[in-house]
């Protein structure tokens, strides 16, 4: 599925103001994700690190946005079809059952996901500072991967 999916971004289906409100619409997601899995763990330290992932992903949907308005567009991101998110690889209904390492291991899908994506559209996209703007989102997620991956270890180690 994921190969069909940037397939479609490359041959043009999705204008570069599309490619923006996907991106929007992802970090929205995230944002409501992470704070989601912050309420149902009980550990703490992962509930705040799901809070700063949360509070970071709405960081990102700002500078994103703010890509938008640049070109003189308004962002109604309660507009932006869910249909976007859709025919993404990692795309997950907000209604799902994990345990403990299946929401650290699906935490990691996700940010290598949302990383590979920016890239692809960094490589996409014709405005330098949108390119920029993507490479730098890109760097953004594959910290957060790695903030999961050392909890995912962390867990490891101790069992």
């Amino acid at each position: 599925m994921r190969r069909k999916f940037l397939e479609e971004l490359t041959v043009g289906k999705f204008s570069q103001d599309e490619i923006f409100e996907m991106a929007v619409a992802r970090e929205a997601d995230a944002n409501r994700l992470y704070l989601s899995l912050a309420q149902r763990v009980t550990d703490p330290n992962m509930r705040k690190i799901f809070e700063e992932l949360a509070a970071e992903e709405l960081e990102h949907k700002a500078k994103l946005e703010l890509e938008i308005m640049k070109e003189g567009k308004v962002v109604d991101t309660d507009r932006i079809p869910l249909s976007l998110l859709e025919g993404q690889p990692d795309y997950m209904p907000s209604e799902f059952d994990l345990d403990y390492k299946g929401i650290l291991l699906m935490g990691m899908k996700k940010e290598e996901t949302s990383f590979r994506l920016y890239v692809e559209l960094a490589g996409i996209v014709t405005d330098q500072d949108a390119k920029e703007l993507l490479l730098a989102l890109a760097e953004e997620e594959v910290k957060h991967k790695l903030r999961f991956q050392a909890v995912f270890n962390h867990v490891l180690k101790d069992k």
